[in-house]
């Protein structure tokens, strides 16, 4: 049965499809968001084909339940389930969604790369990727007491959905073992071997005194499904906040001992409008209201230093000069 779709992300799309289109980005800025605008657009869509040939084969299922998009929060640690399926003999298949249109390459040390034409990048391993991601779920079990019939731990498995126009480059089975890597659309074949032959003998057995019926497999569902806490779709890293601007300084040109003497005084003698606070000598001749800190323009600068007997050397926005008497 299907419990849970994946969430919606065309909020986040949005939001950075947006930001490509400011003239106030830095060239790390930029990148940034061309490179999380893509993983996020291909994520979504391998994310999406999965779920698809998952749901065709599970969704009406009585003896399992499905999750897509899972993100928990455990004593400071995240676990992201890109789909989860629960059965009823207490066992949870866990799989990694990658959507490589190149050559998935896994060698006999379970190590992970694309290659594109003449290109070969090196990617963390899904498997591991996904054990991590199990260790942080067993402490959430843990806590909602979601255990086998006979109160052992669930059995986790590991499975990586590939992109079915990928091709997967595999060692021999001896040297690593990577049936649990698939193309997403032999999912179907691939469950029922899994169920028929993977488990042998032994495991039937122990696997029918396990047995759970399908009232409890859904509440297990239910209640990992509040505890789903969705990512922040607007958040963005630090280094994407908008940059503020400099405010340019205006140097007065330098002016004799007795004329800045003279300037000194007339800065004390300034006075002091109702409602606004004493201001500081040190934003003479800048652009800066010298009351409200905002930027100001040459021309109202220029109008203050001009009537400097009013204003005492200093310089306000249009607003605050006509406090200033």
């Amino acid at each position: 049965m299907l419990l849970k779709s994946a969430d919606d992300k065309t909020r986040r799309v949005r939001l950075l499809e947006d930001l490509q289109k400011s003239t106030q980005l830095d060239a790390r800025q930029r990148d940034w968001l061309k490179d999380e605008l893509d993983r996020l657009r291909k994520g979504m869509a391998g994310e999406k084909a999965a779920a698809h040939y998952l749901d065709n084969h599970l969704a009406e299922s009585k003896n399992n339940v499905l999750l897509h998009d899972l993100r928990f929060e455990v004593d400071g640690e995240v676990a992201q389930v890109d789909h989860m399926v629960i059965t009823r003999a207490a066992g949870i298949l866990l799989f990694e969604t990658k959507n490589f249109n190149g050559n998935l390459r896994i060698n006999e040390h379970g190590e992970f790369s694309v290659n594109y034409g003449s290109r070969e990048f090196g990617i963390p391993s899904p498997l591991e990727q996904s054990r991590r991601h199990a260790n942080v779920l067993q402490k959430l079990l843990d806590k909602l007491e979601i255990t086998s019939r006979i109160g052992k731990r669930m059995e986790f498995r590991h499975v990586v959905l590939v992109d079915p126009k990928a091709t997967i480059s595999r060692p021999a089975a001896k040297a690593f073992d990577t049936s649990m890597v698939i193309k997403a659309d032999q999912f179907p074949d691939w469950h029922k071997r899994f169920a028929d032959e993977d488990l042998g003998v032994l495991d039937v057995v122990k696997t029918l005194g396990n047995l759970r019926s399908p009232e409890t497999v859904r509440g297990w569902g239910e209640k990992l499904l509040r505890q789903h806490r969705p990512a922040d779709l607007l958040r963005l890293p630090d280094f994407m906040a908008p940059r503020v601007p400099t405010v340019p300084v205006v140097d007065a040109p330098a002016a004799p001992a007795g004329v800045v003497q003279e300037r000194s005084a007339s800065y004390k003698a300034a006075p002091t409008p109702s409602g606004i606070d004493a201001p500081s000598p040190d934003l003479a001749r800048k652009l800066i209201c010298a009351h409200c800190c905002g930027k100001i323009s040459f021309a109202e600068g220029k109008f203050c230093w001009n009537n400097e007997k009013r204003f005492g050397g200093l310089q306000y926005c249009r607003e605050h000069q006509a406090l200033v008497r």
